[in-house]
């Protein structure tokens, strides 16, 4: 039973690290989800109780700047409140007809289109587009820098 648990956690924990990229898939909660089913088939001994409350706190940080980081990023490069409206609905379409990848490419279009619909000129929506891209660059990056972290501590209290 323990040998099982351990194969399902890995899985879980790969499934995790690729949940970063996948948007439909959370990355971070599910590579928690494996440090919490590793403690549990080794009788909560790999990892102390501090050590997986600091996790979780990481991985709920993580999992709400996922949505913050790149609305902030857009407002940083100058969007208005269309603008940010149009990433968040961009990033929605894309989801829904284009995934994974159409989530960054409807927000940068959904970005770009509501800053054009405010009447901004082509030079500052695209501004305002740029920042919506970084910011999603950014939120990638946290989910799977804390991602690649736990999936380190679980490798390393496999054996």
């Amino acid at each position: 039973m323990t040998i099982a648990l351990i194969i399902i956690g890995l899985l879980i924990a790969l499934a995790g690290l690729a949940g970063c990229i996948v948007p439909l898939i959370p990355g971070p909660p599910l590579s928690f989800l494996a440090l919490i089913i590793i403690s549990y088939a080794k009788n909560w001994e790999p990892f102390s109780a501090t050590f997986l409350i600091i996790m979780a706190v990481f991985t709920l940080a993580v999992t709400i700047s996922d949505y913050v980081v790149p609305v902030r990023g857009a407002k940083k490069y100058g969007a208005s409140k269309l603008g940010v409206w149009g990433s968040i609905i961009g990033m929605l379409v894309g989801l829904l007809f284009f995934p994974p990848w159409g989530m960054l490419l409807g927000a940068i279009v959904g970005a770009l289109s509501g800053e054009l619909l405010a009447g901004k000129k082509s030079k500052k929506a695209l501004r305002a587009s740029w920042g919506v891209f970084i910011g999603n660059i950014v939120a990638m990056g946290l989910k799977l820098a804390l991602s690649g972290v736990m999936l380190f501590f679980y490798v390393k209290e496999m054996f």
